[in-house]
């Protein structure tokens, strides 16, 4: 029971990547493909990769709070969540129960991974790989930030990749060594879906993304809905921020106390 209990709460952690909370900022929305003027794109792809990557949210750290969904194999449970982003070092994230009670906190990096279980007094200490056990291999830390954020990922954004444009809309589609993707886009020119599948891992991902809204000049999809299988199990995950910063001063503390127990 208790290595079930970590298991998921390190899914959450790991797959980030929204339910109950109403925005307190104004959405922008994506204007109907019919209504869109396309943008005057050099036919060349190369162009229209950039022009897609310079929609993205530029930031140093990122700040979001709201409310998180987790449903793994019929299990269904709702917290609030903070996650604290520091681009391209780390991923911060404190989850918290109706009573105000934290109950799990976890910091992802490049070369490893921390979960600590606060209700249980456990902890979970293991390299970034240990992910591969829930998704591909060709996930890496970078893809899990563009993930969170609904920012392109730069290892799909190649010549490799095909790029349709039909009706104002963009997809970007392929295979990164056994990778499968696709990815599309609304008229706005933000990611509004992200499926990656590797089939011969038996995992796929798929990530939709809606509720853009303005943070300081930029555009950040406050809902974010997950839904991950690996062999036999599902997973769902919906994220709905109701207050996103960046470029703020952050910290990250953590620690495992003492009293915890170390599992592997």
């Amino acid at each position: 029971m208790r290595r079930n209990t970590l298991n998921s709460l390190l899914v959450l952690s790991l797959l980030l990547i929204a339910a109950g909370c109403k925005s307190k900022k104004a959405i922008v929305k994506a204007p109907p493909a019919a209504e869109t003027v396309a943008p005057v794109l050099n036919t060349k792809k190369l162009e229209n990769l950039k022009t897609l990557k310079s929609k993205d949210l530029p930031y140093t750290t990122l700040s979001l709070k709201g409310k998180v969904n987790l449903e793994i194999e019929g299990k269904e449970n709702g917290v609030s969540v903070n996650i604290r982003v520091k681009k391209d070092e780390m991923i911060w994230i404190s989850m918290t129960a109706i009573a105000g009670i934290e109950v799990a906190r976890a910091l992802i990096t490049p070369d490893s991974l921390i979960v600590r279980n606060n209700l249980q007094s456990l902890a979970i200490k293991k390299p970034f790989s240990y992910i591969y056990k829930f998704t591909s291999k060709q996930v890496t830390f970078k893809m899990l930030q563009s993930v969170l954020t609904g920012n392109t990922i730069d290892e799909l954004m190649t010549e490799r990749s095909v790029v349709d444009l039909n009706g104002g809309i963009f997809t970007l589609s392929g295979d990164k060594t056994g990778l499968g993707y696709r990815v599309l886009f609304n008229t706005l020119l933000k990611t509004a879906e992200l499926n990656l599948n590797d089939a011969k891992a038996g995992q796929a991902l798929k990530v939709a993304y809606s509720d853009y809204q303005d943070v300081t000049g930029a555009l950040f999809p406050s809902v974010t809905k997950i839904n991950s299988v690996s062999g036999t199990k599902k997973t769902n995950i919906s994220f709905d921020f109701n207050k996103i910063e960046r470029n703020v001063p952050l910290d990250f503390p953590f620690s495992v106390p003492k009293r915890f127990e170390l599992i592997n």
